[in-house]
């Protein structure tokens, strides 16, 4: 592939264009050199190293390669015994450990997302930390060789600082001696010469001894060296000899050190020139928002919306095309300034680029095919000086093109055939591409004969194309349309235009029969494709817009299943807990029965037991589900006083007292009277009609704070199930008193009864809370409960 092609399709523009996202020289010299290769393995290889480097950018914002610079001639000098200046020595440091930062910045990348080509890379980059180390200890950032680098040499900067402070002090001492400012142009002192003098008048210059060393443009003053500073002088010039020296000496030794691993620098300076290559390549695909291409080495292109990078975003008119599956040759027919060399152009460069290592701007799934060669004969070339016509300029071409060609090659004609008489013109460009065609070669050609049109018709693997052309805007669109030929529009333009209908039908009439029918066939196809675009346009809304709704019902079941998945989740924890709840109270009121049948030592009462159960029954899970009616349940409002009923939710029997209100029973338990829901109520049997209590029987459990119900319960002395009783019956009046809070005591004691007490209110349906008495109200030896 000649250097002449790439011209042709503007390669080295896009070279251009990329070498602006190199951080390094090194980068842009690599890319100076880039060239397709028509090596499938390598293409490959080049491709993936850029789609690396795009992903690092995407993921890290880029690569660090601050400080890296091109040291290779300094390295090359060393090598041969030369000496580095402090600058170089700098940049050999600086290059170093911007090296070593770029490759641990690309390890660290590797650990979260692979990047083996690049990884590969850096495994050649070099170390050297003692080597950067030894100059940074003797060069500053300044590029400049500090005192530290050497004893010897801190040794002569100290006492030349120290002689130039005395040289200096001396001629200021002169300066400010009144005797001796008239004869001074200016009351200061300079240097000349590496030499401190004083500017002294012309007419007093024989006043002062000494050298003098300079004088100004008009010769009115002399800078001069007084004899007193002289010997001063002497020792400052002496001592900086000694610290050139020395310094000749430290970067003499550097240089050496520099010598030393010159071939591992050069190494390392390679990798990262690659390496810059190859993210100066990732920024041009972000600028150009390219893609990667898939390839292959069969000979296929499929472009989808691919767009002349040269060509401003807003401008381009993206080109779809697919060439080398079911035909291998297109011809492209149409008038001028339609698009047609442009879109040859981005065909030829985009594969180009593809061959480069380069992103496409096109979308994404577009495919490329790593040619051997690709050849263009594009533009008009004619050249006076050599003599050569537009026709023969191309055919020059045209033949080196055939010499060198390969079935595995893609050839790219602009204007086949043009420049010479129509009908030879013609004959020559259908002998031209059946040669090629039969060659093997990948064609796209663009042409204005339309004998060519009908030769597309005739052949396997050839198809017309042509650039749309918007008749009611009299404009091209720039849009390539493969399988419809081009039409003139000439007698389409004219009629628009207001040429008469006359001419125009005169015009028609001299055109041959066989030339109309193909208009009028090109004509039908056209129609066709509008129609045919117009429903793909169509179908494709319509599948976008399935595609739409699919993805939103299974969005919508997703998120039903992960609510369904939480639900269930917190269904089994809630009842995981719950019987967790239910065995550690169960295993408390086995423990504390079995202490109480150690205490008693007549055995547990009957009473006991039945609150223990009664307890055991309240420990259960409470499970939320929906409790089916009872058929023996009476309604709510068949309830009478006196009725023998089943409280479900406790599942014990017990009578009516008294029908509270619409919604509450008074029910006597036992020995323990409380209010229940109606709906947590089942007659179990009806009172007889003689025997149901009277209203007034029902007011001794109607209590109010009226009444001489107490406040406080003295437990002291009792044992612990006579407490229990009286705490139940205690804490029934009070709830029926309507008190908020209750005082029980039980004495400080063991602690025996105010822990049994405290257990028994923890599970009391009427008490909301308790808590030990304050100091005021009797500390430890008494609980207040508040009451529901």
């Amino acid at each position: 592939m000649n250097s002449k092609i790439l011209k042709t399709l503007d390669f080295s523009v896009i070279l251009h264009k990329c070498a602006h996202h190199a951080a390094t020289s090194l980068g842009k010299e690599r890319l100076e050199k880039l060239f397709p290769s028509g090596d499938f393995i390598e293409v490959k290889e080049r491709l993936k190293a850029t789609d690396e480097a795009v992903n690092v950018n995407r993921l890290k914002g880029g690569a660090p390669f601050g400080g890296i610079r091109d040291v290779t001639h300094a390295i090359h000098r060393a090598r041969i015994g030369g000496m580095l200046n402090p600058a170089e020595l700098f940049d050999v440091a600086n290059t170093i450990y911007g090296g070593r930062r770029l490759k641990r910045f690309l390890e660290g990348v590797h650990e979260d997302y692979p990047i083996p080509l690049l990884i590969a890379l850096t495994e050649s980059v070099a170390e050297l930390k003692t080597t950067e180390g030894r100059i940074k200890q003797c060069i500053d950032d300044n590029a400049q060789v500090v005192d530290s680098a050497s004893p010897e040499l801190a040794r002569v900067r100290q006492e030349l600082r120290t002689s130039e402070t005395r040289a200096r002090d001396r001629l200021e001492q002169m300066v400010r001696t009144p005797s001796i400012q008239k004869m001074l142009q200016d009351n200061l002192v300079t240097i000349r010469n590496d030499r401190y003098v004083i500017p002294v008048k012309q007419e007093y210059r024989s006043h002062f001894g000494g050298m003098i060393h300079d004088q100004s443009a008009s010769g009115a003053t002399l800078f001069i060296e007084p004899e007193q500073v002289v010997q001063l002088n002497n020792r400052v010039r002496e001592l900086k000899l000694k610290e050139e020296k020395e310094i000749e000496k430290i970067l003499l030794m550097l240089s050496a050190l520099v010598a030393e691993v010159a071939d591992e620098l050069l190494g390392s300076l390679d990798v990262l020139a690659e390496l810059d290559f190859n993210f100066a390549k990732a920024g041009l695909a972000h600028e150009m928002k390219a893609t990667l291409p898939i390839l292959n080495d069969r000979g296929f292109i499929k472009l989808k919306r691919g767009r002349h990078p040269l060509i401003a975003a807003d401008k381009v008119v993206p080109l779809d095309i697919e060439l080398g599956n079911r035909y291998t040759t297109i011809i492209v027919t149409g008038p001028n300034t339609g698009g047609k060399t442009v879109s040859l152009k981005t065909i030829g460069l985009l594969s180009l680029m593809a061959m480069s290592g380069l992103f496409v701007p096109a979308e994404e799934g577009s495919q490329l095919c790593v040619f051997d060669a690709i050849y263009a004969d594009i533009g008009d070339e004619q050249s006076i000086e050599q003599s050569l016509s537009t026709f023969s300029s191309h055919m020059t071409n045209i033949i080196s093109i055939l010499r060198d060609m390969t079935p595995k090659s893609l050839v790219l004609m602009d204007e086949l055939g043009a420049g010479t008489d129509p009908a030879e013109g013609s004959a020559l460009a259908i002998a031209l591409l059946e040669y090629i065609h039969r060659m093997g070669c990948r064609i796209v050609a663009t042409t204005h004969y339309s004998e060519l049109k009908a030769y597309a018709y005739e052949r396997q693997g050839i198809i017309n194309a042509s650039m749309e052309f918007d008749v009611q805007t009299l404009s091209p669109t720039y849009r390539l349309l493969v399988g419809v030929p081009g039409r003139s529009n000439a007698f389409a333009i004219a009629e628009r235009l207001g040429l008469a209908k006359s001419i125009i039908d005169h015009a028609r009439g001299q055109v041959g029969e066989e030339e109309q029918r193909v208009e009028s066939m090109i004509a039908t196809l056209e129609e066709n494709r509008l129609t045919a675009e117009a429903e793909r346009t169509t179908a494709e809304r319509q599948r976008r817009e399935v595609e739409a709704l699919r993805d939103k019902l299974e969005a919508q079941q997703q998120r039903f299943e992960e609510q369904r998945d939480k639900l269930f989740e917190k269904a089994e924890r809630e009842a995981q807990e719950a019987v967790a709840k239910a065995r550690r109270e169960a295993d408390e009121i086995i423990g504390e029965l079995r202490r109480m049948q150690r205490e008693a030592a007549l055995g547990v009462k009957d009473h006991q037991l039945s609150d223990a159960k009664r307890r055991l029954d309240q420990a259960a899970p409470e499970l939320r589900t929906k409790k089916a009616p009872s058929k023996s349940a009476r309604k709510p409002d068949k309830l009478e006083p006196g009725d023998e009923v089943m409280v479900t939710n406790l599942r014990q029997k017990g009578h009516i007292v008294d029908i509270v209100n619409d919604h509450e029973a008074m029910v006597q338990l036992g020995i323990m009277k409380m209010k229940v829901q109606l709906a947590d109520l089942e007659l179990v049997k009806a009172a007889p009609a003689a025997k149901k209590p009277q209203p007034q029987a029902a007011a001794s459990v109607k209590r109010t704070r009226d009444d001489n119900a107490r406040m406080e319960l003295d437990l002291r002395g009792a044992n612990l199930e006579e407490a229990m009783i009286e705490v139940d019956r205690f804490l029934d009046e009070s709830y029926l008193a309507n008190f908020g809070s209750v005082y029980i005591i039980h004495g400080k004691g063991t602690g025996v009864l105010r822990t049994g007490i405290q257990e028994f209110l923890r599970k009391h349906k009427h008490v909301k809370a308790y808590r030990i008495g304050n100091y005021n109200e009797g500390g430890t030896g008494v609980t207040v409960a508040e009451l529901n």
